[in-house]
C-alpha cells in the first residue's frame, strides 16, 4: 500500500519543473466512475518484453474518437493489486515519435475500487472522427515468480509470469493481440486458450523462435480480461533494489564533482534448498555455468571518471577492478560473497570527475550555470536492475539560489534544502528528487539543473575561515593577557 499511495503521486512524462514546487495528482474519482465510451480501440498490438528480470510492456493502438465533440482525455485501466508495481509510463505520438510525452497522471485513489486509471491528456484534442496512434510503455516490477521457488544450488531456474491475453483497455477494442518476448525456447508451460476466441481459428499461443502471440481477436468490451501464464528458464539473478540513494556534490572552488550511490539490492530468484556448497560454488568457477546467483557487477562510468572506491558494511572491498582510458571507465566489482535467492548486499560506490565535463555557463549569464549529468547510473547487467525508489540529491556551492531543473524521469517529488557542510555558514543548497519502481533502462536519462552562483558567493567559505581564525588570534590574544594570577601584585617602588 506505500508503494501504491506514491505511484498514486507519480507524473510519468514529467519534462521540467520548478524545484520550489512538489506535483500531486489530485483528481480523486468516486469508485463507481466509468470512463465515457468516447474513444474506440481500432487496431492495438501488445509487445510484453520478458528478456530481463522485470517485464516490458509496449501498446501500439489506433484510437479513435466516437464522440460528436472532440476530446482529449484517454484513459487506461490497471488492477489495483499491480498499480503500485507500475512505473516509467510514457505515452508519445507513434508517428511522430521525437515529440515530448503526453502529460500522464493516476486519477482515481478510492480504496474500494478495484480499478485505478491512468489519464493520458493530448496535447490538443482530437476532432470527431479523427484517428491517433499512440505508443504507450511502462514496466512492471516484481512481474517474475520463480516456480519452483526453490532450487539446487547448480540447478536451472524457472519463472513464471501471469497477465491477461487482452490488453487492459477502458474502451472497445475493435482487433488485437498480444505477442511475448522470451529470453530462449526452453519455455515448459503456457497457457493455451481455444481457436473458438481466436479471429483466424488457430489455437493460441502461436510459437515462433522465442516469440509467442495471443490473438489477433476481434471485437473486445471495455474491460475484458482473459488471465494466461508462461514458465520459462531464466538462470539468471532477479535483482531488486529496494533503494538508491545517489549524491551528486558539485565543487566550484576544486573544479570537481563528487559522485556516490548507495545500493540496498534484494535477490528475489529461487531460494536455495539446502546450505550454500563452497566446495560447489568453487567448482563452478572452472566452467561458469548460467546462475541465479548475483556474481559481479558492472558500472559504465562517465569518460575521465577517477579515484573509484567500493564499500560495504563491513569495510572497503578489494575485489573491484578500474579500467579507464580516452574512450571509456569501466568500474568492475565483485560483491563480498555471491549473492543468491533471498540474500540481501548493500554497499556504496563513488567517483570524482572534473567539473568541467558537466558544468558550463549559462550564454548571456555571467553567474547562471548549467549541470548536466545522469540521474541515476548503477550497474549495467545483462539481467537488468529494477528499483522500488531512487532518490537523487544535487548537492550545490553554499550560495547558489533561483534552481531549476528538467528530466525525463518520471518523479513523485522534488524539494529544495540546505544540506550542512564542514566550515559552511547556513548549509549548501541541495535539490532532492525521487522517483520510484524504476528500471535500468533510465540510467542514462539526464538530468539538467540551472543555477545562480553570484561572484560574492564564492568568497563565503574563504571569509569564513579568516574570520575564523581572526576569531582565534583575538581570543587567544585576548586570554593570554587575562591576569589569573593569586592575590594583589605590588607596585614597584
Amino acid at each position: 500500500m506505500r508503494l501504491l499511495r506514491l505511484a498514486v503521486l507519480a507524473i510519468a512524462s514529467l519534462v521540467s519543473a520548478d524545484v520550489n514546487l512538489t506535483h500531486e495528482s489530485r483528481n480523486i474519482l468516486p469508485s463507481t466512475f466509468k470512463p465515457a465510451q468516447n474513444f474506440r480501440n481500432v487496431n492495438l498490438v501488445r509487445n510484453i518484453n520478458l528478456e530481463k528480470s522485470y517485464a516490458r510492456e509496449t501498446i501500439n493502438v489506433v484510437v479513435e474518437n466516437v464522440d460528436a465533440q472532440p476530446q482529449s482525455e484517454y484513459f487506461l485501466p490497471f488492477e489495483q493489486s499491480s498499480l503500485g508495481r507500475i512505473g516509467g509510463l510514457e505515452v508519445r505520438d507513434k508517428k511522430d515519435p521525437e515529440k515530448a510525452g503526453f502529460l500522464v497522471d493516476v486519477v482515481e485513489v478510492d480504496p474500494y475500487s478495484s480499478t485505478e486509471y491512468y489519464k493520458i491528456t493530448f496535447p490538443s484534442a482530437l476532432p470527431s472522427k479523427e484517428q491517433l496512434t499512440l505508443s504507450i510503455t511502462y514496466y512492471t516490477l516484481s512481474a517474475l515468480s520463480p516456480l519452483p521457488a526453490q532450487m539446487g544450488q547448480t540447478d536451472k531456474q524457472y519463472v513464471l509470469h501471469t497477465f491477461s491475453a487482452y490488453a487492459p483497455s477502458a474502451y472497445i477494442t475493435s482487433k488485437q493481440k498480444t505477442k511475448l518476448k522470451l529470453p530462449g525456447v526452453d519455455v515448459p508451460d503456457a497457457t493455451t486458450l481455444p481457436a473458438e476466441l481466436n479471429a483466424d481459428g488457430k489455437e493460441d499461443p502461436q510459437k515462433q523462435g522465442t516469440t509467442y502471440t495471443y490473438g489477433p481477436y476481434n471485437e473486445l468490451p471495455a474491460g475484458a480480461i482473459q488471465e494466461v501464464s508462461v514458465r520459462y528458464e531464466f538462470t539468471k539473478p532477479l535483482l531488486h533494489a529496494k533503494l538508491l540513494e545517489r549524491d551528486i556534490e558539485v565543487s566550484h572552488w576544486g573544479n570537481n564533482i563528487a559522485l556516490e550511490e548507495r545500493h540496498w539490492f534484494h535477490n528475489r530468484a529461487a531460494t536455495l534448498k539446502n546450505h550454500f556448497s563452497r566446495v560447489t560454488y568453487q567448482q563452478s568457477a572452472y566452467y561458469n555455468p548460467p546462475t541465479p546467483a548475483l556474481k559481479e557487477m558492472r558500472f559504465p562510468l562517465s569518460i575521465g571518471s577517477m579515484d573509484p572506491y567500493f564499500v560495504d558494511e563491513i569495510g572497503n572491498v578489494s575485489t573491484s577492478r578500474f579500467r579507464s582510458n580516452i574512450r571509456e571507465a569501466n568500474l568492475e566489482l565483485k560483491p563480498r560473497y555471491p549473492m543468491f535467492g533471498g540474500w540481501n548486499y548493500s554497499f556504496k560506490v563513488g567517483w570524482n570527475n572534473d567539473l568541467k565535463g558537466f558544468v558550463r555557463r549559462a550564454k548571456g549569464a555571467s553567474d547562471q550555470y548549467v549541470l548536466k549529468v545522469p540521474f541515476f547510473e548503477g550497474p549495467k547487467q545483462a539481467e537488468g536492475v529494477e528499483y522500488e525508489r531512487v532518490v537523487t540529491r544535487v548537492i550545490l556551492p553554499e550560495g547558489a539560489k533561483n534552481v531549476h531543473f528538467e528530466t525525463t524521469v518520471p518523479l513523485v517529488s522534488n524539494a529544495t534544502g540546505l544540506h550542512p557542510t564542514f566550515m559552511d555558514t547556513i548549509g549548501r543548497t541541495t535539490l532532492t528528487l525521487t522517483a520510484i519502481n524504476m528500471v535500468d533502462e533510465f540510467r542514462d536519462r539526464d538530468l539538467i539543473v540551472t543555477y545562480e552562483y553570484p561572484f560574492a558567493a564564492r568568497f563565503r567559505k574563504p571569509l569564513v575561515i579568516f574570520a575564523g581564525l581572526l576569531a582565534v588570534f583575538a581570543v587567544s590574544w585576548v586570554v593570554g593577557n587575562l591576569d589569573v594570577s593569586i592575590g594583589r601584585k605590588q607596585k614597584a617602588t
